[in-house]
């Protein structure tokens, strides 16, 4: 397979924000050319609304209540093994700074690549905390965090194969490669590894239940090009300055070259009145908007069932990231075209 020209992929998009002829948004009233075979719910680092983030018991929980993916977001070790952790630094989400309190780095912050799997292992995970030290989300679970150890990728994998095999169940995973720049530069560049992980697993092909992510362009033609992947590739899109060159139709055009899909921040869908998913589509390319929460509805809506049906069925998304799976499951189970929804979906009780 040819090798995609190399230079960074700020320096190859910045051309066309000059280059680029918007489209415009959809009519009022306007939908989409057509609506997906199959919409999938992503769980979002688990059932994260539920139970910690990226946790053994948040993927299981996911999984029962309806998910088509679980996912993961992946960082690396001291050591070298890739763990599910949403950060490069561990003190949001665990107790390392009660454990650990002289292992930061000059900046305050605890890093993973600076400690082994055996000493992470040692830690336990709670609900997610900001810089101050209080829940980012009051309401969610307060138990108890004994039970609860960052998992590594490959025991994430080893349960979803199991519970697909207890319940007869197709879930897929959805793993996130997490700052591929900072880890390569730390010595731990992540994307062989990462390979040599899933085809241990038999995660091989374009059809294999996965589908890999990344807000990083340059990580994902890595994994194209360099290590001549067939697996579903989605270029992850954040609503920041540094992203605008990915929105344009160019953009998009030169994302179709090693991506099969989009996963934008919803924000930029509604901005788009539903445009961006348009354009996405003329190039091929499926989409799917992060992040829907009970807890944390998008602006104009006033519960997260609302906040779905407009992006499952007005605006005709592929699928969603979501840290509710359960809610986004039952709204597809139920419509009329649930005949199309994933059989193990509709044999789940609730």
């Amino acid at each position: 397979m040819a090798r995609a020209p190399r230079g960074g992929w700020r320096l190859r998009l910045a051309g066309f924000v000059l280059a680029a002829a918007t489209a415009g948004p959809l009519v009022a009233g306007e939908q989409p050319a057509r609506l997906p075979d199959e919409q999938v719910v992503i769980a979002h680092r688990g059932a994260s609304g539920h139970l910690p983030e990226h946790t053994l018991a948040g993927y299981a929980l996911a999984h029962a209540m309806g998910a088509d993916y679980i996912e993961p977001d992946l960082v690396m070790t001291g050591d070298g093994v890739l763990i599910a952790l949403h950060d490069i630094h561990l003190e949001a989400t665990t107790d390392v700074e009660e454990r650990f309190p002289d292992r930061a780095r000059d900046d305050g912050r605890w890093y993973a690549a600076d400690f082994t799997l055996a000493e992470i292992g040692t830690l336990s995970v709670h609900e997610r905390t900001g810089a101050d030290g209080t829940p980012v989300y009051p309401e969610r679970f307060r138990g108890g965090t004994d039970g609860f150890r960052v998992p590594t990728f490959e025991a994430v994998l080893a349960l979803v194969a199991s519970l697909n095999r207890t319940t007869g169940c197709a879930v897929g995973v959805y793993p996130e490669l997490k700052r591929p720049d900072f880890h390569a530069a730390e010595g731990l560049p992540l994307e062989a590894p990462f390979l040599a992980v899933l085809d241990a697993y038999g995660y091989r092909g374009r059809d294999a239940p996965i589908i890999v992510q990344s807000f990083h362009p340059d990580s994902l033609e890595r994994l194209r090009f360099e290590h001549e992947t067939g697996l579903r590739l989605v270029q992850l899109i954040a609503d920041a300055p540094v992203h605008a060159p990915l929105r344009t139709p160019r953009g998009l055009d030169a994302i179709a070259t090693y991506a099969d899909g989009i996963g934008p921040a919803k924000t930029l869908i509604t901005a788009s009145d539903g445009s961006l998913v348009r354009q996405a589509r003329e190039r091929g390319l499926s989409v799917h908007p992060y992040t829907f929460r009970a807890d944390d509805v998008g602006d104009g809506f006033d519960s997260l069932e609302a906040e779905l049906a407009r992006f499952l069925f007005d605006y005709g998304v592929d699928g969603i990231f979501t840290d509710h799976p359960e809610v986004a499951a039952r709204l597809l189970g139920t419509r009329a075209r649930a005949d199309r929804a994933p059989a193990c979906r509709q044999a789940r009780p609730g």
